[in-house]
């Protein structure tokens, strides 16, 4: 199965050339750089004013309504202009904070505001995410993919750290008004980039504007229902988290607090994950497997032994397997992000992109509690060893598919 260019509107540059990609790249960081200083301002704002259980449901708030209307905003990203839709939204969003900056400037915050404007944000997310990842293949030549996704995931964790750090240092100082005033700024950069730079070198087709959004949400399902491969893919793509997810954010503490480790290993060991992340990541960039699906799949495999390691009571072997999880992770999801953006049929890449997130919407929280239950009523290292072989044994699976193995973009034109 080989990956077909969209219509070309303008001749690329060479990738390491690409300065408008790059360009880009460095402001999509800065923006998840903003997005993380807000979030942990939000966060800290939410438990000094509410209770914990309150807290946490106005920091979840902006879940349920993302997860109601994503289809509906994949079924416009596969429809409308990308650029136009990232920009509208993306302007939503400083109208909603500023409004928060101003209020909070004018008296305190209160649980309603905080409530609204996660709400307000997760709708935000619903129709921009699925617009914003239909971008790469209108950017680059579809060879070209796992080498922008691997940059891209690469800058966006060192935005993200960068933002985390500096997060509980500026709404110390200047409150969550400063921290979403800063947050403002990084959107309006992505805004006046967009409009100004930010043009496509390949033409997507574009799904019928005739039908009802609901109808082409449900064609987005008949289309995986017929196209086997991608099924497969979507299938095993929406899963990766479910497995990683709760062994790192719940099994990481309950081992730290069970051979008294204390908090700081937990920050170690997830600092390990996110710098072996984006070692993956820099790997795809210098060198990537032939067929990137065998190989994100069969790192992912590895990723399973990684989960079970985190339940051996041994802080050098939770590191090993956090630095592991870590690696595989960057490595795999370049691969697979690409693979996945470049086999999709191009009208169709928001749906299914739309469907790849309601599954980690929808199936985490099922996950987290699943595993907490386990780890509650059996030995701390068995919800481990069932995630990890779990998900071992579902890259096998996926690795037995004939069309998912001979998937390779080296295959299509390269820039």
């Amino acid at each position: 199965m080989t990956a077909t260019e969209p219509t070309l509107l303008r001749t690329p540059p060479a990738f390491r050339r690409d300065r408008l990609v790059q360009a880009w790249l460095v402001i999509k960081a800065l923006s998840d750089a903003g997005d993380a200083i807000f979030t942990i301002a939000f966060a800290w704002t939410a438990v000094q004013i509410a209770s914990p259980a309150v807290a946490g449901l106005v920091v979840a708030a902006g879940t349920v309504p993302r997860a109601i209307v994503l289809l509906v905003g994949g079924a416009y990203a596969d429809r409308k202009d990308a650029r136009r839709l990232m920009v509208l939204f993306n302007a939503l969003r400083v109208v909603v904070l500023v409004a928060v900056a101003v209020w909070c400037l004018a008296a305190q915050p209160t649980v309603a505001v905080l409530l609204v404007a996660s709400i307000a944000f997760g709708l935000c997310d619903a129709f921009f995410e699925p617009a914003a990842g239909t971008m790469p293949r209108q950017l680059v030549s579809t060879a070209d993919l796992p080498a922008y996704s691997a940059l891209s995931q690469t800058l966006s964790r060192l935005g993200t750290m960068a933002g985390s750090a500096m997060g509980g240092f500026l709404v110390a100082a200047f409150g969550l008004s400063g921290s979403a005033g800063l947050n403002t700024l990084t959107y309006v950069v992505v805004i006046v980039f967009i409009v100004l730079w930010l043009r496509p070198r390949f033409a997507l087709p574009r799904a019928s504007a005739e039908q009802s959004v609901l109808r082409g949400v449900a064609d987005g399902f008949r289309y995986l229902g017929r196209e086997r491969a991608t099924r497969t893919l979507v299938i095993a793509l929406s899963g990766l988290n479910l497995a990683v997810g709760p062994a790192i954010s719940i099994g990481l503490p309950l081992q730290a607090t069970a051979h008294g480790w204390g908090a700081g290993a937990v920050g170690v060991f997830e600092a390990l994950v996110g710098g072996g992340a984006m070692i993956g990541a820099l790997v795809v960039v210098r060198r990537r497997p032939r067929r990137e699906a065998i190989g994100g799949f069969a790192a992912l495999m590895v990723q399973g032994t990684g989960i079970v390691a985190l339940g051996i009571g041994s802080p050098i072997v939770v590191g090993a397997g956090s630095l592991a999880i870590g690696f595989t992770a960057g490595f795999a999801s370049a691969l697979l992000g690409s693979t996945f953006a470049a086999t999709a049929a191009p009208d169709y890449l928001g749906r299914l992109g739309s469907i790849l997130r309601l599954g980690d919407d929808c199936l985490m929280p099922v996950a987290m509690a699943m595993f907490g239950l386990i780890a509650s009523v059996l030995p701390l290292w068995v919800p481990f060893a069932v995630y990890g072989g779990a998900m071992a044994m579902l890259m096998i699976m996926t690795l037995r598919n004939p069309g998912i193995r001979a998937i390779s973009l080296r295959d299509a034109p390269t820039s």
